[in-house]
Order: C-alpha cells, then sequence, then structure tokens
C-alpha cells in the first residue's frame, strides 16, 4: 500500500511521521547493500607492480591496491579456467561434484544452486560478461545477462548489482599471438629457474607482460565507468585472475606459479563494517584464501549466511569466518592428457601428492605445445641440453613433493625426504587425507568409472552415499599403490581380486608403476582383467600388459585397448582414456595404429565439450593437425 493511501484526516498527524521514519529506513536498508564489481582475468599471477614485481607497468591496479587490501596468500584450487570456475560458481570443491576434469560436464545436486541464483534471489541484478566456462550443467537461469554486452547499467531503477568483466588478453592463447612488437624489454624478462634462457622463452615472458599491461588499461577503463557514474563509493571492488600465468609448469599445475593469484579488495567507506579485520587502505593480508571462499564471503557481504553445504569460508562481511589453517589444490584430466594429483599448503609449506608418479610432468598436451617456450625447451632436453632443475619437467614425478616456499619460491628443492621436514610431511599429508574425507573426494575413481557408477544419481550424491563409493578402501589401496616400493606388491596382488572396481584398478595402476617385474611375475592375473566389468580396470591392466609383458601378452592387451577406443560404442570418457593410453605406449602400440584410422571421434550423447579429446589424441598419433573446439 502507498503511503499517500494512507493519509486519512483523523490520523494524518499521527501517521505521518511513522510512515516517513520507515520509509527512511527502508532506504537506509537498500543504500546498505552494496554493489559488487568483479575485474577478473585469465592465467596471471600476481605479476603487478602493487605485489613487488618491478618488470610489470600495472598503474590501474597498483591504484587500486593503494586504496584497498592485497591478499598475499590467495590460491585458484585448480590451475586451469574450467575447474577453476566451477570452485568460484558453487562455493564447492570440484572434486565433490566430479567436476575436477577439464571441460567435462556434470549435473549438480537438485538442492544446489550457483551463486549468482542466491543473489538473485536476495534481488541483485547479476551480469557476467563474458566467459562462464563451467564444467557444469547450469541448473535453470544463472545470470540476469551473460554475454558481451551483460552490463551492470542495465540493471532495473534501485537494484543494487553484482556484475563481471572478465578481460581474455592474458590468456594462455595470446603469450604466443604473431607477431607482436614487445613493449618489454626481454633482456630483462625474469626467467625462473627452471625454464630455459633462450630468445624464445624470453620473448614470450615479455609478451606475457606486455599483456597485463593492456589488461590493466581495461581495469582502469572499468574503474573510470564506475567513477563517471558516482557509483565508486556505493561499490565494492574485487580482482583477481583465475590461476597462474599460461607458461608451462605455471598453467595446469600446482605449484605456486599455477595455483597463487593476485586477489584485491576496495571496500568503501561506507562498507567498511563488512571488511576483514585486517582490512587497511594500501595494506596487505596474509589470511590463506583459495576459490571456494569467494562465493561465501559474497553471499556475507550482502548480510546472508552463506549455506551449510559450500565448502568455502567467507573471509568478508557479517559472516566473516575464523581464517583456515589450510588451502588445498587438486589437479585431474587436463584436456586429452590423465593425470591425478593434489596439494596443500599452509603460510609457509606446499605439500604436493602425485598419485601418477610414473608419468612425465610435462606430457604432450597439444595446446600448451603451441607456445614457443614449450617446443624449444622439450628441443634443449632432447638434445640433453638442460640443467638437472630444467630437465626435471619431462621426467617422471616423485609419489611426493614438499617444499619451503619461504626459501624456495620456485618449488626446486624438494624436502620429501629431509629428516628436518619429517613433522611438517606429517602435518600436510594429515591434512590433505582429512580434506579428502571431508569432501568425499571423486577422483580416486578414474574418470570413466566415477560416471559409470554414479549413475543414474548425480556424481555428487554418488561419493557421499558411503555404501555405493568407500572411499576409505579405494584411498587405502591408491596410497598404497602410488609409490615405487616393492614390500606393497603383495597387497596390491591381493588387491586385484577386491569386489570393488575402484580397488582393482588401483592395485593394478599399483603394479604398472612399479614396471616390469611387478608385472611380468603377475602376467595371468592381469590378463584375466582384460575381461573385467569395468572398462578402467581393463585399460590399466592392458597399459601394463602393453609397456611391460611378452609379446603374446602385449597383443591381447593391444587389442583390448582397440576394443575400447571407438567413442560411439564406448562413451567419450573411456575412449579418451583408452586412447590415451595407445598414445602414451608410443612405438609398443604401433601395431594397432593402422585400425585407429577410421574409429568414430565422437560420441553421440556426451556432452560436445567433452567430446573432443580422441580426436587431439589421434591427431598426435598421426601427426595431423589439432583441431580445437
Amino acid at each position: 500500500m502507498k503511503w499517500h493511501a494512507l493519509c486519512l484526516p483523523a490520523r494524518a498527524a499521527f501517521l505521518a511521521p511513522l510512515v516517513a521514519a520507515a520509509l527512511t529506513s527502508a532506504v537506509i536498508a537498500q543504500d546498505l547493500r552494496p554493489n559488487i564489481l568483479w575485474l577478473t582475468c585469465e592465467d596471471m599471477g600476481p605479476n603487478l607492480g602493487c605485489y613487488g614485481d618491478s618488470y610489470a607497468t600495472t598503474p590501474n591496479l597498483d591504484r587500486l591496491a593503494a586504496k584497498g587490501l592485497r591478499y598475499l596468500n590467495a590460491w585458484s584450487n585448480a590451475p586451469v579456467c574450467a575447474p577453476a570456475r566451477t570452485a568460484i560458481i558453487t562455493g564447492v570443491y570440484p572434486t565433490s561434484l566430479g567436476a575436477e576434469h577439464m571441460r567435462s560436464e556434470v549435473k549438480m545436486p537438485a538442492f544446489m544452486p550457483m551463486y549468482p541464483q542466491l543473489l538473485r534471489a536476495a534481488g541483485y541484478y547479476c551480469t557476467n560478461n563474458v566467459k562462464e566456462d563451467y564444467n557444469l550443467t547450469k541448473p535453470g537461469r544463472v545470470w540476469d545477462e551473460s554475454s558481451n554486452k551483460a552490463h551492470w547499467k542495465n540493471r532495473p531503477p534501485g537494484k543494487p548489482f553484482f556484475a563481471i568483466f572478465n578481460f581474455t588478453v592474458t590468456h594462455e592463447s595470446q603469450i604466443r599471438r604473431r607477431p607482436h612488437t614487445l613493449v618489454h624489454d626481454p633482456s630483462r624478462a625474469p626467467i625462473p629457474p627452471y625454464h630455459p634462457d633462450t630468445p624464445e622463452v624470453r620473448h614470450d615472458w615479455a609478451q606475457y607482460y606486455d599483456n597485463i599491461t593492456a589488461m590493466d588499461r581495461l581495469v582502469g577503463e572499468r574503474l573510470q565507468e564506475l567513477e563517471e557514474a558516482g557509483l565508486a563509493e556505493d561499490t565494492i571492488v574485487f580482482f583477481y585472475s583465475d590461476h597462474g600465468s599460461g607458461m608451462p609448469r605455471h598453467k595446469r599445475w600446482l605449484y605456486e606459479s599455477g595455483l597463487k593469484v593476485p586477489l584485491i579488495v576496495y571496500i568503501p567507506e561506507k562498507f567498511r563494517h563488512l571488511a576483514p579485520p585486517e582490512y587497511r587502505p594500501g595494506g596487505v593480508s596474509e589470511r590463506l584464501v583459495s576459490f571456494v571462499d569467494l562465493a561465501p564471503s559474497l553471499l556475507s557481504l550482502i548480510g546472508q549466511e552463506p549455506p551449510q553445504w559450500m565448502h568455502g569460508k567467507a573471509f568478508m562481511g557479517k559472516f566473516c569466518a575464523p581464517e583456515q589453517k589450510y588451502i588445498f589444490g587438486f589437479r585431474g584430466r587436463m584436456d586429452e592428457r590423465f593425470d591425478f594429483l593434489r596439494a596443500v599448503r599452509n603460510h609457509r609449506y606446499l605439500y604436493i601428492r602425485n598419485y601418477m608418479p610414473h608419468l612425465p610432468y610435462g606430457q604432450h598436451l597439444a595446446y600448451m605445445f603451441e607456445t614457443p617456450t614449450t617446443q624449444v625447451w622439450k628441443a634443449l632436453f632432447d638434445a640433453g641440453k638442460l640443467q638437472p632443475a630444467q630437465a626435471a619437467f619431462w621426467k617422471s614425478k616423485p609419489p611426493e613433493e614438499l617444499y619451503d616456499l619461504s626459501s624456495d619460491p620456485h618449488q626446486i628443492n624438494n624436502l620429501v625426504d629431509s629428516p628436518d621436514h619429517r613433522g611438517i610431511l606429517e602435518e600436510l599429508r594429515s591434512a590433505l587425507r582429512e580434506h579428502i574425507f571431508a569432501v568425499r573426494d571423486s577422483g580416486f575413481l578414474p574418470e570413466p568409472e566415477m560416471h559409470r557408477r554414479a549413475a543414474p544419481t548425480t556424481i555428487y550424491e554418488f561419493v557421499h552415499d558411503p555404501a555405493r563409493y568407500p572411499l576409505e578402501k579405494i584411498y587405502s589401496m591408491a596410497e598404497l599403490a602410488a609409490r615405487y616400493d616393492r614390500e606393497a606388491i603383495p597387497r596390491l596382488i591381493s588387491g586385484l581380486e577386491d569386489p570393488d572396481s575402484g580397488v582393482r584398478y588401483w592395485a593394478t595402476m599399483g603394479l604398472l608403476i612399479r614396471g616390469q617385474e611387478a608385472v611380468a611375475t603377475n602376467l595371468r592375473k592381469l590378463e584375466a582383467l582384460l575381461e573385467d566389468e569395468s572398462p578402467s580396470v581393463r585399460i590399466v591392466a592392458a597399459w601394463a600388459l602393453a609397456e611391460f609383458g611378452p609379446n603374446e601378452a602385449r597383443q591381447k592387451a593391444l587389442d583390448c585397448l582397440l576394443q575400447l577406443a571407438p567413442a560411439d560404442r564406448n562413451g567419450a570418457y573411456t575412449a579418451a582414456f583408452a586412447v590415451w593410453v595407445i598414445d602414451t605406449l608410443g612405438a609398443k602400440a604401433a601395431a594397432i595404429h593402422p585400425q585407429l584410422k577410421g574409429i568414430p571421434r565422437r560420441d553421440p550423447l556426451a556432452p560436445a565439450r567433452a567430446n573432443s579429446y580422441v580426436g587431439r589424441l589421434l591427431a598426435h598419433i598421426f601427426g595431423e593437425p589439432v583441431e580445437y573446439d
């Protein structure tokens, strides 16, 4: 009812002051709801002047930092875009959703919205300009507008806004864009010790910094736009990148170079009551924060308590939580290459667990190999011209890595065997284990098996059902398998006959990791697994036999892989896994290469985003140009 409808003569004098007070309170309440602007970019570490990088030219972000707060320990939870954005859009670890693998697509449980839906329900006008890139099927309408025309200016009168503007000029693909006239002097480019110092590498690094300067100009334009609209003091501004730089050993890897991001937050004076305790203009925060914390923090800023199902913790606002002791990172399949790693860090140390240590760090990933740095780096390795720290990327991995970030900023010196660091190693191992069980990490099943066993429910619901997903015993076998010790072989052999396919998968993987003798002494058991009900178990058994078995066993193994390679019959995920193993085997699988030529590369039932990887793998096998969807 409008206020003037209440102005009856007999009550006017009494009601008018009360109505006026109520209106004033409503206006104040509305005014006290901040607008929120996210300015984001891609593939960039904290390589900004305000973070102490003297090679960077970033005046606009430096000015934002001078009046805002810089976070020194902010992590993307994944070192690549789609899984990283999945953590942001849900406030849930993608490992809990089955969404850790690059450009997969899984369904969310019905009770779980994406955070813009929660903001919209609270009265916010939400826009995204322009990239979405989630590993999830959107649960209905998420944004008021998501396009390259989306803008807070289009909101209805009186509505607070939440708006994202994402700048793609710093993306990995732009590092190698040629021709490019360098602005930054390549002779002054900071070259990390694991990269070779060559003209190609220096050019890529200088161009990366040129792109950062171009992005900084775009940030300045958006901030000026906000000023000119008179909204700068009504708007909380965030700036961050989606993960580390697009250079090799950065993007896709669980080092600081892949996970550490800049995070700058400006909170206007009228909203300082929402700021974290450490907020000072031009100040820094050493609080450990990561991308799963962003959605809860948004809800906290608008006065809503984050739902219990969110894993993240608000680091500002009404429901600001105590600081967490650890932050966590993960990696699964990256485009057409499979791997499985987990990471945890505290304020000083980083621990990485490699569950497929027999694989090299630098598998041949087509997109990564388009960068000149990657090409020259691998060529120098093949020619035997690299120092140990530079050559390590092209070799197999240790099962565990531990780094002191205070003394080893590039993570070169692995302390996992240091007696002096035994205590911190045990602490971080335990923290990672507790996290894995807390989120019900789905990654301990290979991607095809995860999809197969979860059907018809969502993967999230599947992994949270201990009867269907006995994580404890699968995890135990994975921990046993992903090492090189021989004492574990009897337990691995026993695991080959376990009723759970996840246990059988890891027991088989454990023999493969241990190599020739472990496989040769268990040929019959491994051959029997070529008929396993789980395609993933069959694939790993075939991999072990083709890699280390005698000719007869190798032929059986290759026949098994060939049967599982067509995407139309086996599904996109199983086919990609099988063809990846064939490619990884190299010359040992050459006998079946001709039969791969005509196999169907696409699964008509698979999401489009997951349907290009068989083709990329076959392109590598046959030396064909790669087509990117």
